[in-house]
């Protein structure tokens, strides 16, 4: 019996400039997570994203996902693209494995921008999560989508919704669920890398969500205060900063990008 041939991340290069790597959140992908931004953030940087097993064109994984593949396949396709160097920019999800790349190769991390990121997670998101990854499994899509819909926006984005509206995105939503999604969230659930944030040594923004339903902001500034000389910006949206304001987060990420390449 031979082992499963590994699978193969699907890569997203875009641009030109200094290294920028991007990590996205479960359930997500690259093109879902930093669509509207990827214009922008390619105007400066040569932009460097993997899509996770079952995200993107990614095949799913056949077994369990771990951090350090996440984090080493990241910047594999970071040597493919040449860049010796790179900022890293991970969201939800992406940020432990943003941050588990910068533990893993040390002297090629130049910054670090972490949005609605978690170090750790509490027993009120874990719940949520758990419900997340049930529901999933169940093929309970739909259902799903309605909570992740409660979970991810924030309550005056949502109110500007019907009924109707919340539904009918739902329904959108479900039909587009990533087969990674039950694997992904499950990393989630496993995720510590409070071990690693003393560690960190480069220039780190956090980019707090201040009306996260998912993410407490709380969780996001604990990370942040565990990071030796971190910044925080806040952002008044949910967990859907490039739903509810793209704009704001791309001058967020390339306004602290470029102060440090001036400094650089």
């Amino acid at each position: 019996m031979t082992d499963a041939a590994p699978t193969a991340y699907a890569r997203t290069v875009r641009g030109s400039g200094p290294g920028l790597l991007l990590a996205h959140g479960a359930g997500g992908g690259i093109e879902a997570n930093y669509g509207p931004l990827l214009e922008g953030l390619a105007t400066r940087h040569t932009v460097v994203g993997v899509d996770y097993p079952g995200s993107g064109r990614t095949p799913a994984a056949p077994t369990a996902l771990e951090l350090d593949e996440l984090a080493d396949q990241l910047v594999a396709a970071a040597d493919a693209a040449g860049l010796d160097t790179f900022a890293l920019c991970g969201y939800s999800l992406g940020g432990p494995v943003a941050i588990r790349a910068a533990v893993r190769h040390p002297g090629r991390v130049t910054a670090l921008v972490l949005s609605a990121a978690f170090a750790r997670l509490d027993t009120r998101t874990d719940l949520a999560a758990a419900i997340w990854q049930q529901l999933y499994e169940s093929g309970q899509h739909v259902l799903l989508a309605q909570y992740l819909t409660h979970l991810a926006v924030s309550t005056p984005v949502l109110n500007t919704l019907t009924p109707a509206q919340v539904r009918g995105g739902a329904e959108q939503t479900a039909a587009a669920l990533p087969t990674g999604t039950g694997a992904q969230v499950d990393l989630v659930r496993r995720v510590d890398v409070r071990a690693d944030l003393g560690a960190l040594d480069v220039p780190t923004l956090v980019v707090v969500t201040t009306a996260d339903p998912l993410i407490p902001a709380a969780l996001q500034r604990e990370l942040a205060a565990a990071v030796p000389g971190a910044r925080t910006a806040e952002l008044t949206t949910g967990h859907l900063p490039f739903l509810e304001q793209p704009q704001r987060w791309l001058e967020l990420i390339t306004g602290f990008l470029g102060e440090e390449g001036r400094r650089g």
